[in-house]
């Protein structure tokens, strides 16, 4: 599992419990329903996009990455939203993806 952020870390250091129940609940939602890992992926970081959230976005890539989702792959999604959310949230959606599959 990709290392998650340092404030994810910290709370997962400092509410074990939480964590713990946080990351079984993201568990239970992945296997809710008849959708593959890569498209589950794939739809988490459109949805991060979409809502504009930069560590969820981020987040979303390392998970992407380590489901094997390449960058031109996570690069469409960003194409696909161009239409429905403009040039400015792909932009954003482009550095954000590049930050994380830049960093070694």
């Amino acid at each position: 599992m990709p290392k998650p952020s340092s404030s994810a870390d910290l709370i997962r250091k400092s509410h074990p419990e939480l964590w713990q129940r946080f990351t079984a609940l993201a568990d239970a939602c992945h296997e809710a329903g008849p959708l593959d890992e890569k498209t589950r992926r794939l739809i988490k970081l459109a949805l991060a996009i979409a809502a504009g959230i930069e560590g969820g976005t981020h987040s979303a890539v390392r998970h992407a990455k380590e489901s094997g989702i390449t960058l031109q792959e996570m690069e469409h999604v960003v194409m696909l939203s161009i239409t429905t959310l403009g040039f400015p949230a792909a932009g954003r959606a482009l550095a954000w993806i590049h930050d994380t599959t830049t960093q070694s």
